[in-house]
Formats: structure tokens, sequence, C-alpha cells
């Protein structure tokens, strides 16, 4: 059975730490570590999500759930509520719903403090890995027997009813995912006709009824023809010469755009193509309608399926490929240029393991992870270099009810920051008073504590110094609002008792975190999330890709804007002297970007989550404690009416993930509710000050949380809640527990006297 560990480096001589593996969470199979009873209840799981995977595409995320509820000897002991029709809500039925979800929560943190969970949800994620390691001959040392079938597992749970995979576990089948995912099911050993359910037939003829691989979007025709499915013929250039212009040129796209496009352009400048193998021969048949042989590759360059295409290429940009590929390459491999060319390789190379070392080989993301690896094994196939980046494979590796996924980036900081805040805001702390210590105790062993190595500047990078990454501290990438969602916690713990907050935070530890706040602050004083705007957006024009908007250039985000204006509120108070001018600038530049970026219908675009409710509960956050009202601030009431009027009968919001790449706010069809987005929703009128308005909304949005929790305290797993470059869904399998506990714990706090004195004869629909 798989088992989930914490903290552990294991023995692998090739793996290092900055904070001896605290927040690392990896899982292991061990075949007699869990109880006949045990391995029952994970099958039955199992089933029970195959059974309904067209109706919720989002796991629960039980297993590991499972073995810490076990090992914590959790059992719930309070009793659970239900409001009736016509029942008012009592200070006592709200505070019993909200202290179950909280011992419910609490039980399922780790040994070192935080709370591990699936942040995982996109399908293009693990077939590249595997792809890779088939490459480099590591299969089956990664990935054994239980983790092929399990891989398999997620693939068949995840493939659509007319035989192919989309971009998310909620998306419509694409070319891209497809392809992927009918190479990886091929490798891990199933025939042509193989597979759960005929999958690897339905994805076969899925992709020939569309005119097959040829038309794969452009990061599909460069890992096919990496594999030895494609000719480099047919791909974009990407030269990597590019690299070469200096860090202070403005010239240079944002760290996760970069750290794709340098170790491709490693590979495109090596055209590097994997071994030849007879599987690979029988995919050529596969894959293609006409001989691989005889296909015109120069033709198939700018093709890209109507199912994957969500941003077309301007004209401009062709042109300049076009120009790249006819006046430019074919020059670079003759002498004198090919010269250059080397360089350039060898430039490149140095870039990639500058970013690898400074993030302890697990790398900014799980795109650039496999990327950046197999740019390790083609320059030395037994170096350290490569080692060192297999040793790093399992922290991206997540095991649920529905099979192995590849995570994008783990969340540890990211989610422990929003559960350390939902449950402080319970007021619980003579109940789970150790939980939160131990929570501390990681926000501070978490937090980075330098900057990246050497002249960081000459490598692109920024200051990290005092910030909280995404992840955990190894993989070292700074990020605005964790760092500010973080920083509100240890100033929160700051001003608790001793026997709660343990060791303080340094006073110095917490002025770094204000420097990495104050420095993202672009001049039209939105935020940005990893690195101070240098491209202005004029540069999205040559965005690559076709499946993604905003790849190219850093952007400002509301919610980044609104945590830092939270976060350097709460700061003042216990701080008001430091950098007290260039603070109060801040917030007011913050504000005015929050109120100029609102949309005609009173709501905000979410980046991170979905989607318009998400964005217009972090601005109504960022508002509030900037001192606005809903009498002193237009933005303020405008955005408690688009609540409002999109508030359903049964008291919930539901918003389907549509909004995101639609730019438009949709409803979930049928008006179904979704308990994650009542949560934003009721937490953001809240700050906006409706319980002195009018609270019945905000008691309607109570009762459905309350009816909705389970007898354990645990919320039922719906829709997919978060988003990233506007077309791509993921799965926070956190979001679930940690805001529907949050809102309640607000609603007690901010409304519940209001239940009291003015709901008297009120009868709650």
């Amino acid at each position: 059975m798989w088992r989930l560990k914490v903290a552990d480096g294991g023995n692998d001589p090739y793996i290092y730490s900055t904070n001896n593996f605290v927040g690392r969470q990896t899982w292991e199979f061990d075949p007699d570590c869990r109880t006949p009873e045990e391995r029952a209840e994970v099958e039955a799981a199992r089933e029970n999500f195959w059974k309904n995977r067209y109706q919720v595409k989002p796991n629960s995320d039980l297993l590991w759930r499972m073995q810490f509820l076990r090992e914590n000897n959790f059992k719930q002991i309070i009793p659970q509520v239900k409001i009736g029709d016509g029942e008012e809500i009592t200070n006592e039925i709200a505070k019993t719903a909200m202290r179950r979800g909280a011992h419910f929560f609490s039980a399922l943190q780790a040994s070192d403090g935080h709370w591990p969970a699936e942040s995982a949800g996109s399908l293009y994620f693990l077939p590249p890995l595997v792809m890779c390691l088939y490459i480099t001959g590591h299969l089956d040392y990664i990935f054994p027997g239980e983790y092929r079938k399990e891989i398999l597992r997620y693939l068949y749970c995840h493939q659509n009813e007319e035989g192919g995979w989309g971009l998310h576990i909620e998306g419509h089948s694409i070319m891209f995912c497809t392809t992927l995912s009918y190479i990886c099911m091929r490798i891990l050993g199933k025939g042509p006709d193989g597979g759960r359910d005929n999958a690897c037939a339905r994805a076969r003829k899925w992709i020939r009824d569309r005119g097959g691989a040829t038309s794969i979007p452009s990061w599909g025709k460069t890992w096919l023809s990496i594999f030895g499915l494609f000719d480099w013929l047919g791909t974009n250039p990407m030269p990597t010469k590019f690299w070469l212009f200096p860090s202070f040129l403005p010239v240079h796209p944002v760290c996760f755009c970069r750290l794709v496009y340098m170790p491709m352009s490693y590979l495109y400048g090596k055209r590097f193509v994997g071994p030849i193998t007879p599987l690979l021969l029988e995919l050529r048949e596969e894959l293609f309608l006409q001989p691989y042989n005889e296909i015109n590759w120069k033709k198939v360059r700018h093709l890209c399926a109507k199912e994957d295409l969500y941003y077309p290429h301007p004209l401009i940009q062709d042109l300049m490929w076009d120009s790249l590929y006819i006046c430019t390459e074919p020059h670079l491999t003759r002498w004198p240029f090919n010269k250059l060319r080397q360089k350039a390789l060898e430039v490149t190379m140095k870039h990639i393991h500058y970013e690898d070392e400074n993030s302890r080989y697990i790398t900014i993301g799980c795109v650039e992870k496999v990327l950046c690896m197999l740019s390790c094994w083609v320059e030395d196939p037994n170096g350290d270099y490569f080692k060192k980046h297999l040793a790093r494979i399992p922290d991206y590796i997540w095991v649920a009810e529905d099979g192995i996924k590849m995570q994008g980036s783990t969340s540890q900081e990211w989610d422990t920051g929003f559960a350390l805040q939902a449950l402080l805001a319970c007021n619980m702390t003579d109940e789970i008073g150790p939980i939160l210590k131990k929570g501390h105790e990681f926000l501070k062993e978490s937090q980075v504590k330098d900057n990246p190595s050497g002249d960081f500047k000459s490598m692109y990078r920024h200051i990290s110094k005092g910030s909280w990454t995404f992840a955990d501290p190894d993989q070292g990438w700074e990020v605005s609002d964790c760092t500010a969602e973080c920083l509100k916690c240890c100033l929160l713990f700051s001003i608790m008792p001793p026997e709660i907050d343990g060791m303080k935070v340094e006073a110095e530890r917490i002025f770094d975190v204000i420097n990495i706040i104050l420095s993202l602050q672009s001049k039209n004083g939105g935020l940005s999330a990893w690195e101070p705007l240098v491209l202005q957006n004029g540069w999205s024009l040559l965005n690559p890709t076709e499946i993604f908007e905003n790849l190219v250039v850093e952007h400002e985000y509301v919610e980044c804007t609104a945590s830092a204006i939270q976060a350097l509120v709460l700061f003042k108070k216990l701080y008001p002297e430091h950098r007290k001018n260039e603070i109060d600038d801040f917030i007011a530049n913050a504000v005015r970007f929050i109120e100029e970026i609102q949309m005609p219908d009173g709501s905000w675009y979410g980046n991170w989550g979905v989607c318009f409710i998400y964005g217009s509960w972090f601005a109504l956050g960022g508002l509030a404690a900037a001192g606005k009202t809903y009498n002193n601030c237009l933005a303020i009431r405008k955005a408690v009416e688009f609540l409002l009027n999109s508030q359903f009968n049964d008291g919930g919001w539901g918003e389907s993930y549509i909004s995101c790449p639609a730019k438009k706010y949709t409803p979930l069809g049928g008006h179904r509710s979704n308990l994650v987005h009542t949560a934003w929703a009721l937490m953001g009128l809240l700050y906006s000050g409706q319980a002195e308005r009018d609270p019945t909304p905000l008691h309607r949005a109570a009762k459905l949380l309350i009816n909705s929790q389970m007898e354990d305290g645990d919320f039922p797993q719906q829709e997919i809640t978060g988003v990233y470059l506007k077309n791509c869904m993921l799965h926070y399998a956190t979001f679930r527990n940690t805001f529907p506990l949050w809102a309640l714990a607000e609603y007690i706090n901010g409304c519940h006297s209001h239940v009291i004195q003015s709901s008297v004869g009120e009868k709650l629909g």
C-alpha cells in the first residue's frame, strides 16, 4: 500500500536541503504496511471514483487522509448539526459546525506542521516525465510495477468519454494531451488496442479522426521531436543565441517562460532525438495518417488543432518564425556561425545548472523540471547533475484514489498559510493550541534565508531573502502572495501568548519580508508574482504557445496586490515606524490599482482561482484593510452588487471554470453551488460590511455551508477551483476544508451578533 512520508530526505547521496527537508512530502509503496480492512477501504475509494469520474472529476485526495486520520487516532466526537427550513442559525449551531471542521482539519496536519495535499489536475504534466525516463533508460528504476499501475489508473480515470484527454481534468479533449497520454500508455506496456475500456484504441481514433498528430501544438511538436516522432524541421526555431543577451537588457521573458524555453532551446540547438526503438516505429504508424517518411515537415510548423487553439499566433509572430526558419537557422550550422551556436549552448547550460542548484534540483515547476533533467542527461548521461535531478522526482509525485499524477509545483506553504489563517480565525487556541504552534514552527522553518547564489542578477534572478515560496524553501522561488499570506500568519502569531506562539520571528527577518514585498510593486501600483516587471505588455505578441495566454510577460495581479495590502496594514500596527512613508505610498498606489482594474460588472478577474468570485474576495479584503468601506468606496459598492446578484436560491455561489478562459463570469450549470466559491463570496461580503446592512444573504450562505458538512467534519469535494495562465485548471485538494471553515469562523466573528439582534422573526429559506 501507499504511504506518505513527511520531512524525509531518504538515503540518496545526491539530495540535499536548506532546512533539513521540512515540508518535503513523498510517497512510497510498501506492500505490507496496511491491514486487509484498510486495503479494502482504499480499493472502495478507487472504485467509487471510477464510477463517478464523469460527475466529479477532481479526486477527494483520500489516501493520505485515511493514513493521517488513522495515525492521529481521529474520531469526530462533536455531534453533527443541521439547520432545517425556517430555522435560524444560533450561536451554538454555528460554533459547533466550525469546531467540527477545525478538529477534522487539525487531524490532517503533518508532523512537521504543514498540510499536505495534491496540487495537480493538468494532464500534460506526467507524460513528458515518462517519455524522458524512457529515453534515458531510467523508467524501471523510477517507476517500477506498482507505480506504472497507478499512472495508468490516472490516465484511465481522466480519459474523456469520446476518447481524448483535456488540458486539465475538467477540460474538453485536445490533441496535445491526447497524443502524449497515448504515447504514455504505450510506453507503459499497453498495446495499440489495450488499456481499460479500450483506452488506447479510443484515443488513437480520436487522434486520427482529427488529422493525426501533425496538428499537435508547439509544445507537443517539441516533445515529439525529442522522442523521435516528429522531425525538428516541423518545429519553429528556438535559438539559444537569445540567452547570450545580457541580463540588463529588457528582453528576457518571465521566469516560468524563461525556464521552459532555456532547456527547450538547448535540446533544439542540439537537435536531440532519443533512441529509435521498435515501439517508436510502431507509434510513427499509429499517430499519423500518412507514412512517416512522406510527411512534409516544413508545411506542418504552423498547424494547430482547433481543439487546442486558445491563443492564435498573430501574423507578426508567424512572420518572425518564418524569417528565423528560412533566413537564419540554415546558416547557424556552418562555420563560422556554428561557433556562436556552440557558445550559446554552453551559456544556456550554465543558466540551467544555476537554476538547478538554486532550486536543489526541484526547479520552478514540473514542466521545467523534466526539460532541465533531460538537458543534463544529454550533456552528460553519467554526470552528477542528472543524478541530482533523479533524486528530486519524488517531490513531484502524488498518489490518490485516481492514481499517480505529477504535480505542477507542490503547494505546502501556500496551503499552510491559508490553513493557519482559517484556524486562527476560529479563536480556538484552548482546543487546538499545539496545532497552531506546530504550524507556526513550520512557517519559521520555511522562510527563505538567503538570496540566490553568486551574481544572481546576471542570471535573471531577483532577491528572495525573507520570502516564502509556493512549495518549500528548497525550491527557492519567491512568490509575492505566498510571502504576504505567510507574513500575515507570523504577525498574528506574534501577538499571541508564548505558549501558542513559541519563539517569535525576529524583527530583521520580518523586515526582509517587507523588502521583498515593496520591491515587487509596479509603477501602476499592482504587484507581480515572482519578479519585477521588465517586459511591457506588447511583448505578449511573441507568446509562442497556442494553449496559454500571458506566458511571456510578468503581470500585476489583484490577488498579490490585495494580499500585500493586508499584510502591510497589519505590519504597520506592529512596526509603525519602519519604512513608514514607503509603505503608506505602497498601500495608496495598490488601492488605486485595485480600483482601476475592477470589471464593469463590479467583479475582479482572478488569476489563480476560479475566477471572478475569487478575485473579488481578495480585492474586497485588500480594500477593507486599507480603510475603504461600502460608504466611501464605489468599487466596494459595485462588488457587493455583483456578489448579491450572483447568489443562488440555495444561498450559495458557483462559478464555472469557463469564466477563466472566456474572461466572462459564467455560473455553474444548473445553478449548482460550490462550497469553496460560497466561502469566498461570504468572506468578501463580510469584508464589505454586509452584516451591518442586511445579514440575510450571509445567513443563507452560512446555512448552506453548515448543512453541507459531512458526518466526520469534512466537506465534500466538488468542482475544480484553481487556475493558471487563463486556460488551465488546478485541483487544490485542501481548499474544500480551508475556505468553508474560514468562512464559518469569519461569519461567527463578524456577523453572528446580528443573527441574535436582527434576525428575530426572520426565516431562512
